[in-house]
């Protein structure tokens, strides 16, 4: 079985390399383009079963891909940032570069935020029930820190280690049947001309 982890396509908020956490901001026009494009993709792949994050970048997303139907989950909402939401990376990184630097390593949480472990264990439970309630290959339309932490929780590959994905693209793991505690990457950034590392979550 294998799970295809979508990024929503670049927000009006990405393209300000705004952290948008658990905010929101529609599509860009190139978001929008972005999440047509990845629709070949989905086609291609014929994925037995969809699911989404519940907030509005990935709802959009998900009926521009032509799966506007599908079922949405909390458990796959984007890592809540607490007081840096809103605020840019140049802005945080100028003021904050360590703490910046921690938190995308998973060692640091501003203030009201959700500590790593919280969030990468609400994804773990989001993504495994999915994973476990049919048959199929299974896409998942999500944000860049929820397949952060599906590589932590799948392939144990820590936050720091990890480029962000771009958006409208694709990650693919590949699991042996029913055995959902580890996995095989198959692709990454799938559907990018080169990673965009300038992009916010």
């Amino acid at each position: 079985m294998r799970l295809i982890l979508m990024r929503h396509g670049e927000t009006t908020w990405n393209a300000e390399a705004r952290l948008q956490g658990q905010d929101n901001s529609d599509l860009s026009e190139r978001g929008v383009e972005q999440a047509r494009r990845f629709g070949a993709f989905v086609r291609a792949l014929k994925p037995a079963r969809v699911v989404s994050s519940d907030l509005g970048r990935t709802r959009q997303t998900v009926a521009l891909i032509g799966h506007g139907d599908c079922p949405s989950d909390a458990r796959l909402r984007e890592w809540h940032m607490g007081s840096w939401t809103g605020r840019t990376k140049p802005e945080l990184i100028a003021a904050h570069a360590d703490l910046y630097h921690a938190w995308r390593a998973g060692t640091y949480t501003p203030e009201g935020g959700e500590p790593w472990g919280a969030f990468r264990d609400r994804v773990a439970g989001g993504l495994r029930h999915w994973l476990a309630a049919g048959e199929g290959d299974l896409l998942a339309v999500v944000h860049g820190g929820v397949i952060r932490a599906a590589l932590d929780v799948f392939l144990q590959l820590p936050p720091a280690r990890v480029i962000p994905v771009t958006p409208g693209t694709g990650t693919i793991l590949s699991f042996a049947p029913d055995q959902f505690a580890q996995a095989q990457l198959e692709g990454y950034n799938i559907g990018a001309v080169v990673p965009d590392l300038s992009v916010a979550d």
